[in-house]
């Protein structure tokens, strides 16, 4: 099992639950938590001052110290559900692609590789130097991302269908990198497969094991939406790992997601908004 960060795992339990209970979290019930997860105070703390200079949390007094979402990485865990979530399922070919070409000058090499970098993460291809390509359904996320990073002016969007001249099935695999996508697919199967077997046939979970194997679970899987930009399944190898795990990662969100948040809700008293 791959060992998550403290302050990814932090991020999830603020994007499963604490957006879910209002937004903020006392930095008490915060170190509860993630005692529970085998993570200790100091790190937490060391965690939190890291989260806090990139911008992610904002310090809050209620009636104790504790932390929300700074508003304007909002949106970046909204985007985040759409991904993780809601897009479990292959884009169909008929939808089309979207292209992103930029030109970004030689005194602007910052700008350029963050582009680059920007575009991976949402599961872009790289088509040719300053052409890359994904499933149309990843547009409005390119465009919200450019826009919010402030490098949209460098880009050029397109829409469109692919025409001519190559075979796709063969091209696409000089556009994504199928072997490291599907060696991460493989290391959650391996992680989680046997867990999720496990659940499926007993009884109801409690909700502290509910939480204790949800949170580093969704930590891992939610990388894996990004580095995967979900082709079509015509395009796909025949024996594309990603189906078998998307079903662990499925069958274990219905067995966990709920009985988790009840976790978290007995420990900070927070309630649904």
């Amino acid at each position: 099992m791959t060992e998550s960060r403290p302050s990814s795992l932090i991020n999830t339990v603020y994007g499963a639950f604490v957006r879910r209970l209002g937004g903020w979290i006392s930095i008490a019930d915060l170190i509860t938590l993630m005692a529970e997860l085998d993570v200790d105070g100091p790190a937490v703390r060391s965690a939190i001052s890291r989260l806090k200079k990139r911008g992610t949390l904002v310090a809050e007094r209620r009636s104790g110290t504790g932390y929300r979402l700074a508003p304007e990485v909002v949106p970046v865990f909204d985007e985040g559900d759409r991904r993780i979530f809601d897009r479990l399922e292959p884009a169909a070919l008929e939808d089309g692609w979207v292209v992103a070409v930029f030109s970004v000058p030689e005194s602007e090499r910052a700008a350029r590789h963050q582009l680059r970098s920007r575009l991976t993460w949402l599961g872009f291809g790289n088509a040719s130097p300053g052409v890359w390509v994904a499933p149309a359904r990843l547009l409005d996320d390119a465009r919200s991302m450019l826009e919010r990073v402030g490098l949209s002016s460098y880009v050029h969007l397109f829409a469109g269908g692919y025409e001519a001249f190559a075979d796709l099935s063969d091209t696409v695999g000089a556009w994504w990198d199928f072997e490291a996508i599907e060696k991460q697919y493989a290391q959650f199967t391996d992680a989680y497969g046997g867990i999720a077997a496990d659940l499926g046939t007993g009884d109801e979970v409690d909700p502290l094991d509910a939480f204790r194997n949800y949170v580093p679970m969704l930590t891992q899987w939610r990388r894996l939406p990004y580095l995967d930009p979900g082709l079509p399944a015509e395009l796909l190898p025949a024996d594309w790992n990603a189906v078998e795990a998307r079903r662990v990662f499925a069958d274990l969100h219905a067995l966990l997601a709920e009985p988790s948040l009840t976790h978290v809700r007995a420990v900070t008293g927070l309630e649904e908004q």
